[in-house]
């Protein structure tokens, strides 16, 4: 394999990936990148996310992958791996990774879209950039889900779009073959850490990892306009979800 990653933590934002990954890290047949969110993938040139924001400036009609490798330590024959969690979402990232190796592992983790959005617009707003409250956020639009790079995607803004893991999972099965393609759920990585890293390192065919201790990694703030969802809310995105989500649990055997 030499320098080339062989699997990705793909997704979903807010779904448990930092906890994988730090998990992950500690695996002594894994070399992992060691900073979560490489965001090579989904570059889309200045302003994209990556080294001093400034992304990796990638020609993807004739992509070099020097600098996607420059990120992880000296090749050493160990398996290859990141975590940046936007891939699944963002449409892009998902042919190029394609091109890149077509043998990728994907490990995607799941939560409950509800959930997440609740948890990713709780982020977004304790950090400043999110000036609407959560009922207008997620009421307030497909304006503000316009990416040039990605229409109808936006990075901060896509608390519902990212929920509709149906479509996505579609998608993404177009391009690589279910065997390449870990489903998980969050669920289990909370309640039984050990038994989800042994899925995983079966997965990616390494040893079981040992010693196992739980994590819990970006928990948000809980007070104020931050403490409960109201149930409107959580009414209007069970039901915006219900379809997607029925082809979701066919897809993966995954029920929220």
């Amino acid at each position: 394999m030499g320098e080339q990653v062989g699997f990705l933590i793909a997704g979903v934002q807010k779904g448990g990936t930092t906890a994988l990954f730090d998990y992950l890290v500690a695996h002594p047949d894994l070399s992992m990148a060691p900073e979560k969110e490489v965001h090579f993938f989904d570059d889309e040139g200045p302003g994209s996310p990556g080294r001093d924001g400034e992304g990796f400036g990638v020609d993807w009609s004739a992509p070099d992958d020097a600098a996607y490798h420059a990120r992880f330590a000296p090749a050493d024959g160990r398996l290859r791996g990141e975590a940046t969690p936007i891939y699944l979402y963002w449409p892009p990232s998902l042919p190029r990774i394609a091109a890149y190796n077509p043998a990728m592992k994907l490990i995607l983790v799941f939560r409950d879209p509800v959930e997440r959005a609740w948890s990713h617009w709780r982020m977004e707003r304790a950090r400043g950039v999110e000036p609407l409250s959560f009922s207008e956020s997620i009421r307030a639009g497909r304006s503000r889900v316009d990416d040039p790079a990605a229409p109808g995607h936006h990075r901060v803004h896509s608390y519902v779009e990212r929920g509709f893991y149906g479509a996505q999972v579609t998608r993404l099965l177009g391009f690589f073959p279910r065997g390449q393609v870990f489903f998980g759920d969050t669920r289990l990585l909370r309640a039984d850490p050990s038994l989800f890293l042994r899925n995983v390192c079966e997965f990616l065919g390494v040893d079981p990892m040992a010693d196992v201790r739980p994590l819990e990694s970006h928990v948000g703030r809980t007070d104020g306009e931050f403490a409960e969802m109201r149930s409107d809310d959580l009414v209007y995105l069970r039901t915006l979800y219900a379809d997607d989500q029925q082809d979701f649990r066919l897809l993966t055997g995954i029920a929220f």
